[in-house]
């Protein structure tokens, strides 16, 4: 239903307004009597097959939801009641943030495709924070953190410091965000010695907490082959867990939008299909390259099975889906894992 007749008038609006109503309807829609729980039960995937252990967490099965969708903490007992077995919230930010002028969310639906330039809009860790001390997590979560826009590059380290330090309490794991395209020069922190300079600064903060929580680092689909050398390196020299791969890409190969089009869009992160070839060979290439030591977490292009079968053959643990989830709807994630277990 949500194919053929849901996602048609959704797709007649405004997306970034379709996102804001949805948010609302879904949260009221939740306030129900029994309906949390009713949803949980008909999107429970309970299929002992697909368990899957990562960065010594256990997971009920590898789908989780990817950060971008519940920036803010807002709809964790929500999205969980649809089924996924772990959501990233984020990007957070130290002090609240509008993010980028509108436009800045597009849709492609003959590519299967979004393009964003939020630019990490969201209402600071704190509030964050606050949502998250105040309920039950029903599922994994995951805290995806980067700095604030107006914050300088050499400055940074102390923005991802605040977030880490003030969610340590709340998340499972972090996800260390320097990839994204959308905040203006976050990308030079990929750079070795800005990198360097943030994951020690979370890494010695880890070091004094009573408990060890593993810390993440997302990989964007645009470096080189000798660029995700120096990250891996730097990961092995810092204790890193993990990668997420991959962010959003600057890249408009293979649209089938015209060069017109493409620019009205403007800049920012593409995801869903055209973005699946190039994640999966990241995947593997990070796999094969630590000899499949490094726990991968594969997103990007995920819209069906076999998209999902092709990142875990390449080498993830787990999976995260967005793009996916806006073009197949809430149904989909029972779905996806009943197709995966069948494998």
């Amino acid at each position: 239903m949500y194919r053929w007749l849901v996602r048609p008038i959704l797709f007649l609006l405004d997306p970034e307004k379709v996102h804001h109503g949805t948010t609302i309807l879904l949260r009221a829609f939740f306030k129900v009597p029994f309906m949390l729980r009713l949803t949980g039960r008909i999107c429970a995937v309970n299929d002992p097959s697909l368990e899957r252990e990562f960065c010594g967490m256990r997971f009920p099965h590898p789908v989780g939801l990817a950060a971008g969708m519940d920036k803010d903490a807002r709809l964790i007992r929500e999205f969980a009641a649809f089924g996924f077995s772990f959501i990233e919230i984020g990007t957070v930010t130290p002090l609240p943030q509008p993010g980028n002028p509108r436009p800045r969310l597009f849709r492609i639906p003959a590519d299967r495709a979004l393009i964003n330039r939020m630019g990490f809009n969201n209402q600071g860790v704190a509030a964050a924070a606050a949502r998250l001390r105040n309920i039950h997590k029903p599922c994994i979560v995951g805290g995806n953190i980067g700095k604030n826009t107006l914050t300088p590059n050499e400055d940074a380290p102390y923005d991802y410091l605040k977030c880490f330090s003030a969610l340590y309490d709340y998340v499972d794991y972090f996800v260390v965000n320097v990839s994204c395209p959308n905040v203006k020069d976050l990308r030079k922190l990929q750079d070795t010695d800005a990198l360097g300079k943030i994951l020690s600064a979370v890494c010695t903060e880890r070091a004094k907490q009573s408990t060890r929580k593993p810390i993440l680092l997302k990989i964007s689909p645009d470096l080189t082959n000798n660029q995700i050398d120096e990250a891996l390196s730097l990961i092995k020299e810092h204790g890193i867990d993990g990668v997420v791969a991959t962010n959003t890409t600057t890249s408009r190969a293979g649209l089938s939008l015209s060069r017109e089009q493409i620019a009205l869009t403007g800049s920012g992160g593409l995801s869903g299909h055209p973005l699946r070839d190039r994640s999966t060979e990241v995947i593997r290439y990070i796999h094969q390259k630590t000899s499949g030591t490094l726990p991968i977490i594969g997103v990007g292009g995920i819209m069906s099975a076999q998209d999902a079968l092709e990142k875990l053959e390449a080498g993830a643990t787990l999976i995260q889906v967005y793009s996916g989830f806006v073009y197949q709807g809430p149904g989909w994630i029972r779905k996806l894992c009943r197709q995966i277990s069948r494998v």
